[in-house]
């Protein structure tokens, strides 16, 4: 079978210079606020994967610099999941739930084979997951926050009633909290009518049959469902018991 993919070439480069522009330029004209952020995130992620690229090929076939990459992400994850919820050293809680999330999944997976043990295959496997706990974390986190500061008069009634500060917390802000799950669900219920996300599409790019591709899906799908699940359940058990909660901001 041959291997489709899209080739790196001049127009390729000028297209993508063109669609980061005209995503700003949309944000520019309909004020949305945001112009400037989606040209220096397009560039970061020009540069970031660039970098990504060339760091993988080197380490691939180094176990400890596998290892290494691999906690240098969960780094990044937990601390831009924890500054989008709080500040200063509580954002660092945040490396529970995206730790909490990503790590039983992952070594399941390693563990009963269904992901071989080759850095090519464990590094992006391991990046989607952190990737999903990484939003998970955010959202649950910001959502139980602003809940719990909208909703202040409630959280001191329930206290009043005796409910404990925990307690209290969580009967106010774990429903708001749990549709940080949403997306999630959305997408693994869509998958194939609506979507086909990269996995998928990487899997056939690649040159694997449909199949085949459908399979690493499912799988990464039903993965991150879980590490989600767990990453928003230890979020809102964090920001309950206070400790992502303080001098928070919004983003």
């Amino acid at each position: 079978m041959s291997v489709s993919t899209i080739a790196v070439s001049p127009v390729t480069v000028a297209v993508v210079v063109l669609i980061a522009f005209a995503g700003a330029a949309v944000a520019l004209l309909g004020r949305l606020g945001h112009a400037r952020a989606v040209l220096t995130a397009c560039l970061r992620a020009a540069v970031q994967l660039g970098a990504v690229s060339l760091i993988i090929v080197w380490a691939v076939g180094r176990p400890f610099a596998v290892a290494a990459f691999v906690l240098v992400m969960y780094g990044v994850a937990s601390l831009t999941a924890g500054r989008r919820i709080t500040s200063g050293r509580a954002a660092w809680w945040a490396a529970v739930p995206v730790g909490a999330g990503t790590l039983p999944i992952f070594l399941i997976l390693v563990a009963t084979g269904t992901v071989p043990p080759e850095g090519i295959v464990l590094i992006p496997v391991a990046g989607i997951l952190l990737g999903g706990c990484l939003t998970a974390t955010a959202l649950a986190g910001r959502r139980a926050v602003d809940e719990l500061t909208q909703r202040r008069g409630e959280v001191e009634a329930a206290l009043a009633l005796g409910f404990s500060d925990r307690d209290a917390a969580l009967e106010i802000c774990r429903p708001a909290a749990a549709h940080a799950l949403v997306p999630a669900l959305d997408q693994t219920r869509t998958v194939g009518l609506v979507t086909l996300p990269g996995a998928f599409v990487g899997m056939l790019l690649g040159g694997a049959s449909p199949l085949q591709a459908g399979v690493v899906q499912l799988v990464v799908l039903v993965a991150l469902l879980a590490a989600e699940a767990v990453a928003v359940l230890l979020t809102v058990e964090l920001v309950a018991r206070g400790r992502l909660t303080e001098a928070s901001r919004p983003s």
